[in-house]
Formats: structure tokens, C-alpha cells, sequence
């Protein structure tokens, strides 16, 4: 096995570098994750992925841990509403979405980031993620790299794989691509259902998708019942700075919302004023479709590192985890010469699925910031539940 006796770094412990920890320790491998995050509960994890067939359900049956899933997900909370700006409700699946079941074509199963990672976590050996581990830099020794961390430690590592996310202080040492900005911001808030009540009752545990004057609201309830919510809008990258806002006032952004939605209900006003604070502006991204580099032998990417993409396609994650499991097996694979060989096959396929997704994801963003949003996202739910 090209892997035999060498020692693998994942700097990065979300879904995709965890996945792959625990594929290749499936596999006998010596892997170490290295996060900086303090302690798994040093962050409040984010809104509910939901997971697809043929990629992030796919890794975690390999990864053995579909059962466990099982036990994790959250049935329902894929019913939708979908209503314009005025909070008029167009489509309504809570009642007549279909029963689907893991198998299924169009079954896409929602779990909380939470209990995934947690799952994830407790799947490893002991001591297999070393937490408070901010990567700063690393430089080439031997036949692989030496690793530094602003803790003060240093370790040397056969296989570098950086799983570290959309902004990789790893990804430089690969390729000098840049991500390009999407043209579409997402301000995200956090509030408990206690104070969003008018909007608690409706979301009944699922989600809520609201179009109008080419911007959005978007919302997911939480398993501990939370609602993570997004405006969701176009704007300059350099809005976050330029806006005036103290991103921690309540009062100043839900002054902003008033009037920038200006056409939209006061129920939506609600978010603004009892969320919890500091709202978060969150710039959309996406690589190039057409990126590539020249493979190293000792050092690849996964994930949001190696192909971020924009949210509107819920492919992010997904793929990050079908990384994880490619990658995995390109690397256990007896066909391959050389860990060279076998990253090189991994990041070709890796790439052009990636740049499919992200296509798609583009796509979707245009479509969902258009004049036409609400009429366009209807007619998708629509055709989705008639071929169901």
C-alpha cells in the first residue's frame, strides 16, 4: 500500500478532513488531524447540511457509518416553504412531500453540523485530532514537509492534505489560483425560536426559502430549535467595510434591513431585531472552473480548500466528503505506482466533478438573485416533486 509506513497530516477538522481520517484509519493508516479550534466546543457550528446519495452518503456507509447517521439525522427537516417578499407562502411540501427513505433518488437526509462532526469525532482513534493546532507555515524535509503551528509545536508529516477551508494557508503551497468573488453576499444570523415565534410557527422544523426584488431570505431550524438565517443579496465585495455597520448592533441592521428590504413584510423584521449578535457577512466565493496544478507527490487538497463554491446547490459539503472518500481510495489503491500517480488521478477527477458543482451552484446563484427568482425556484420544486 502506497501509504504503508508513511504519516499523514489533514490540517483541517470538518466534514471532509474527518471523513478522510477515518476512511484511511479503516485502512490502517497513520493520520493525524491537527485543528485549530480549541475544543470541539469552542464554535457554535453552523446550519443543517443535508446529505446526497451518490457523495456525502456514500462516504459515510464506506466510512461505516450509515447506522449511526441513522440515529443522528433529522427526518423532516427537509419541508419547505417557499413565499415571496410580502411572507405569502407559494409552495408548501410539510403536508404532501412524498415518504422517502435512504436509497431514494431525491431522499437528501438533514443532519446539524454539530452532531455530525460529533459522530465523525467519536469514530476516530483516541488522540487522533490535535486540537489548538493553527497552522502558520511549513517547509519541505526529507521526502515530505515540517509543520508549524502557532502553539509553538513543529511535526513532520510524509503526506501533507489540507482540509482547511476556503481561506487555506495550505492551498499556496499547491497553486497560486485564487477563489473569484461570486458577486453575492450572505449576512448570516443566529436566533432562538423563543424570540422569532411568527416565524418559528411556521417553519414547523424545516426550512424556509423567501424571494422578492432579487433578494433573498433563506432559513433552517436547528436541531436544539435555533433558526440560522441568511439575507441574502448582491452587493460590492467590499460592502462588509464600506456598509457603516457594526455587525454586533442589532438596531443598526435591522435599520439597514428595513431599508434595503423595503418591500418586504415586517414579519421578517423579526429575525433582525432578537437575533443574536454579531450577524456575520459572508462574501461568496468559487474557484475558477477550469484551475489546475501540477501535482506533488506529498501534498493535495479537499474540499472547500481545493473548491469552494457557492451554497445554492447544497454541494459544498457533499463534495468535500466525496473527497474524502475518493481520496482515500486513490490512495489505497495497488494500481498506482507512486503517491504521485495516485494524487494526480484523484485531483484530475476531483476537479472536473468539482467544476461541474460549482457550475451548477453559479447557476443557481443567478437564478435565485434574478427578477424572476420566485417564479424560477417554484417551477424547480414543482418539477422536483412530479418526477418523485
Amino acid at each position: 500500500m502506497l501509504i504503508e509506513n508513511k504519516s499523514i497530516a489533514i490540517v483541517g477538522g470538518g466534514p471532509a478532513g474527518l471523513t478522510l481520517a477515518r476512511l484511511l484509519q479503516l485502512k490502517g493508516a497513520d493520520v493525524k488531524v491537527y485543528e485549530r479550534d480549541f475544543n470541539k466546543n469552542a464554535r457554535v457550528q453552523g446550519s443543517p447540511l443535508d446529505m446526497h446519495e451518490d457523495s456525502g452518503l456514500a462516504a459515510l456507509r464506506k466510512a461505516e457509518l450509515l447506522e449511526e447517521f441513522k440515529k443522528t439525522f433529522r427526518p423532516g427537516a427537509d419541508r419547505t416553504l417557499i413565499m415571496n417578499e410580502k411572507a405569502q407562502i407559494f409552495f408548501n411540501d410539510h403536508e404532501t412531500k412524498p415518504e422517502e427513505d435512504f436509497g431514494h433518488e431525491h431522499f437528501r437526509p438533514e443532519i446539524d453540523r454539530g452532531p455530525l462532526r460529533n459522530m465523525l469525532l467519536e469514530s476516530l482513534h483516541p488522540d487522533t485530532v490535535v486540537w489548538d493546532s493553527h497552522f502558520l507555515s511549513m517547509e519541505p524535509q526529507n521526502e515530505g514537509w515540517l509543520l508549524h503551528f502557532k502553539n509553538g509545536n513543529s511535526v513532520y508529516a510524509d503526506l501533507v492534505i489540507a482540509g482547511d477551508g476556503a481561506n487555506s494557508k495550505i492551498r499556496p503551497y499547491l497553486t497560486d489560483i485564487k477563489p473569484v468573488y461570486s458577486g453575492v453576499i450572505m449576512l448570516e444570523g443566529n436566533i432562538s425560536k423563543e424570540n422569532a415565534p411568527k416565524i418559528d410557527a411556521l417553519i414547523k422544523g424545516g426550512k424556509i426559502m423567501a424571494f422578492g426584488n432579487t433578494k433573498n431570505i433563506l432559513l433552517g431550524q436547528k436541531g436544539n430549535g435555533d433558526l440560522g438565517f441568511y439575507a441574502s443579496f448582491k452587493a460590492d465585495e467590499n460592502w462588509p467595510a464600506t456598509s457603516g455597520l457594526d455587525f454586533s448592533d442589532n438596531a443598526q441592521v435591522l435599520k439597514w434591513f428595513k431599508t434595503e428590504y423595503s418591500e418586504w413584510n415586517p414579519l421578517w423584521e423579526e429575525l433582525f431585531e432578537n437575533a443574536g449578535t454579531p450577524f456575520i457577512p459572508r462574501l461568496i466565493y468559487s474557484m475558477p472552473l477550469d484551475q489546475t496544478w501540477k501535482t506533488q507527490p506529498n501534498l493535495t487538497l479537499i474540499g472547500d480548500a481545493a473548491h469552494v463554491m457557492p451554497p445554492f446547490a447544497g454541494e459544498g459539503a457533499n463534495m468535500a466528503m466525496l473527497d474524502a472518500l475518493e481520496l482515500s481510495e486513490y490512495l489505497t489503491n495497488d494500481s498506482y505506482n507512486t503517491l504521485q500517480e495516485a494524487i494526480s488521478s484523484y485531483e484530475h477527477h476531483m476537479r472536473k466533478r468539482a467544476a461541474t458543482a460549482t457550475q451548477e451552484s453559479l447557476e443557481n446563484s443567478e437564478r435565485m438573485h434574478s427578477e424572476k427568482s420566485l417564479a424560477t425556484m417554484l417551477d424547480f420544486f414543482n418539477g422536483h416533486l412530479t418526477s418523485s
